[in-house]
């Protein structure tokens, strides 16, 4: 029997060669794997149709964007996880869920191998790898760019000789990512740091310092799950689908950073995701207005953990699951609603209300009526500070301090 590779595929020129190519390489049937994460662009079934073109046995089209929304999207929200305190995970979090697709089209198909087109010096190759053999330890996985010596003037000859139908003139100055989350847009004059980015990068989004009419939304959680904008039902992914369109058009969620990728270099990004740090900033003030005082100081370092393994491809690790459970236990009282003006680039909270507030405002008013009794306090601050008074006195003794 003849043996297959599954490839992930993006309909692109990279991984429209690799069918043949791979082919050509290991003598194994490809099987095309394309994933909807909300990604826009060419239809699906354009896709899947241009894979058989191009010589795949199968190609299998899964339209994952209510499962990226509520299995993936949600609990990077839940998390508020932001990569050195900044990034969304636009990417991190879509890997894993192709990689399940990927996994499940291997065992469909009989393929004991799983291909994906990333480089060696990124970090999507640990992502999809690790991530594949997380849940099928026994599959193999290669890279034709990486593995095979698969670059794009060797695509784009071998494109032209096959007569494959795919584009092989025009030339992207950038290399972008994207799905309902966000985008990512990498490479050409941006990999000069001190160059600013052009206005012609952005498409989730327009110019923040435009003229534009202040947006005001009020986002509803219920257990840590926005489930209205403006008193209107929806699901995870309209949540983020309206909000990418409310916040995008005020210039809200554009990044520019330089982060830490986890092969060990340094990489300047572009990001814009206006529906995620809008639903970000929203679910942080409610957990201020809800979760305990310990438990919303711990839950910030499990955050960014979560945030961390997440980038660094171990969505199926051990502890990854662990700190999944404690989150979700966390989103129990997260319950309420958050008014948000949405102007130059800003998100800005202007109103708080949750019937599982811990906000007394009795406790917190100067006003009358206030039932804070502070004769308590001098006793509370001479208990609180006496290890340290009694270690200073120490110090003092033996001079030290």
């Amino acid at each position: 029997m003849t043996d297959r590779v599954v490839l992930a595929y993006s309909g692109g020129l990279d991984t429209s060669v690799a069918i043949g190519w791979i082919a050509d390489a290991t003598q194994a049937e490809v099987v095309a794997v394309a994933v909807d994460v909300g990604q826009g662009g060419e239809d699906l079934e354009v896709i899947r149709q241009r894979a058989l073109d191009c010589g795949a046995v199968e190609a299998y089209v899964a339209d994952a964007r209510d499962e990226f929304a509520d299995e993936y999207c949600l609990p990077a929200l839940q998390a508020n996880a932001l990569y050195m305190d900044r990034y969304p995970l636009v990417s991190a979090l879509s890997r894993p869920v192709i990689v399940k697709h990927l996994v499940a089209a291997a065992k469909q198909h009989g393929a004991t191998t799983v291909a994906h087109g990333c480089t060696g010096k990124g970090n999507d190759q640990v992502r999809f790898e690790v991530g594949i053999s997380g849940l099928a330890p026994g599959l193999k996985c290669i890279a034709p760019v990486r593995d095979l010596a698969l670059t794009r003037d060797k695509a784009i000859d071998y494109a032209e000789k096959h007569n494959l139908p795919i584009e092989t003139t025009k030339k992207n100055p950038y290399s972008i990512d994207q799905n309902v989350f966000g985008r990512a847009v990498e490479t050409g004059f941006l990999e000069d740091i001190w160059n600013a980015p052009i206005e012609d990068l952005y498409s989730y989004t327009k110019d923040p310092s435009r003229q534009h009419d202040k947006d005001e939304v009020v986002i509803t959680f219920e257990a840590g799950v926005p489930v209205a904008i403006d008193g209107e039902k929806v699901t995870v992914l309209q949540a983020i689908q309206k909000l990418n369109e409310r916040a995008g058009n005020a210039g809200i969620g554009r990044l520019d950073m330089v982060e830490d990728r986890l092969v060990g270099i340094k990489s300047r990004e572009v990001y814009e995701a206006p529906g995620a740090i809008a639903l970000i900033t929203a679910h942080q003030e409610l957990e201020n207005v809800t979760l305990e005082r310990e438990l919303g100081r711990y839950k910030r370092g499990v955050e960014q953990k979560w945030g961390e393994l997440t980038y660094d491809g171990l969505w199926f690790s051990p502890l990854k699951r662990s700190l999944d459970a404690f989150i979700a236990s966390t989103q129990e009282h997260v319950s309420g609603d958050i008014r948000m003006t949405l102007h130059g680039g800003r998100a800005v909270v202007t109103g708080r209300r949750s019937d599982t507030s811990l906000y007394d405002y009795n406790l917190a008013t100067y006003d009358e009526g206030d039932t804070f009794d502070q004769s308590l306090a001098k006793g509370f601050i001479e208990i609180h500070g006496l290890s340290s008074k009694i270690a200073s006195g120490r110090d003092q003794r033996l001079g030290h301090a």
